[in-house]
């Protein structure tokens, strides 16, 4: 399995395997186990170290949006803090988001009912300390195809990135390729101060 056929059996199975449950599904064991194996894999020509993980959902209950995400130690190893790289899945069609993000849930306990707001805020600050990777990276918003504070957190949180359709999913070098200019933008955001961003005041989601 590469990593574009994982991304790919997510995105077309996700939708029929939410009306089962999640416990022994093989696609949950795709979602935590082969699709990171495979993004592990591509991961291996870059320097430093990664954390990967996938999400199906939590307990009993599927997520909206399953993720699968590559977190630097030094900076996350949680997508409710922080920034990290994402594939995301949404609800509503065939396709996957490739999204440098920052953490959703950090900033809905630190903001509450502004958290969306704040969140676009800081993401169009910190594109603009990115604006070499427009180019690469094109996709300045995403839509996830599902009401709730995670999925329009999610949406809110986007920095920078990619949508895939099915297509797309078929070129592994391409994708390879992709994920390396991923990979250098989450570095070049750590150099140039991470979330810190200036509105007024200057602050930090941590």
């Amino acid at each position: 399995m590469s990593l574009g056929h994982a991304l790919r059996r997510i995105v077309e199975e996700y939708p029929l395997a939410r009306l089962d449950p999640p416990a022994g599904h093989p696609l949950a064991a795709v979602i935590r186990r082969g699709a990171p194996d495979e993004l592990r894999a591509a991961l291996e020509s870059e320097e430093g170290s990664f954390l990967v993980k996938g999400s199906p959902g939590r307990g009993s209950h599927w997520a909206a949006v399953p993720w699968l995400a590559v977190f630097d130690p030094a900076i996350t190893t949680s997508a409710t803090r922080g920034y990290y790289l994402v594939y995301l899945f949404p609800a509503d069609r065939e396709v996957v988001h490739l999204s440098l993000a920052q953490g959703t849930v950090a900033a809905i306990r630190a903001h509450g009912p502004n958290a969306e707001a704040y969140l676009r805020s800081s993401g169009d600050a910190l594109r603009s300390r990115l604006s070499d990777f427009a180019g690469r990276l094109p996709n300045k918003s995403i839509t996830l195809g599902s009401a709730g504070e995670l999925p329009e957190g999610y949406e809110a949180a986007h920095i920078l990135g990619l949508t895939y359709d099915l297509d797309a999913l078929g070129d592994e070098r391409r994708l390879r390729a992709d994920l390396s200019v991923g990979v250098a933008a989450y570095r070049a955001l750590k150099a140039r101060g991470g979330l810190t961003v200036s509105t007024g005041h200057v602050e930090a989601i941590k």
